[in-house]
């Protein structure tokens, strides 16, 4: 598990890149905010999460299913993933933040993830809760 790596993942960096070639400016991982971000849109007061779907348990999604071998571990271990992010999204919220959450499993259509990402910052955020 030590090479998982938090930063800087493949799916990060295609949202990163869309994000930009739409011509939106951002700051990366604040140590400030609660959860450090991914993705940050100051001037929008926008937050962009991109959780991988095994990791942080995207319900319905093939890609979340949780191992059938040492199942207390990973319950555990996955259970708490989940607890931390809502904990963050609230602390977030608090603060006056919008936040959005892009699984890795929505990476793979660059169309609506662009549709989805214009929405969230141009929109209304009761959509994206």
């Amino acid at each position: 598990m030590s090479r998982v790596s938090g930063k800087n993942t493949k799916p990060e960096l295609i949202v990163r890149s869309l994000l930009h070639n739409m011509g939106y400016r951002f700051r990366l991982h604040r140590n400030e905010l609660p959860g450090k971000p991914d993705i940050i849109l100051p001037k929008y007061k926008k937050i962009i999460f991109v959780h991988g779907c095994f990791w942080h348990g995207h319900i319905d999604c093939p890609r979340a299913k949780r191992p059938t071998t040492n199942k207390k571990f990973w319950n555990e271990k996955l259970n708490k993933n989940i607890e931390r992010d809502k904990v963050t999204l609230n602390n977030l919220k608090h603060l006056g933040w919008d936040v959005l959450t892009v699984w890795t499993c929505e990476v793979k259509s660059i169309e609506k993830l662009r549709n989805k990402l214009f929405s969230f910052i141009e929109g209304h955020r009761e959509n994206f809760i």
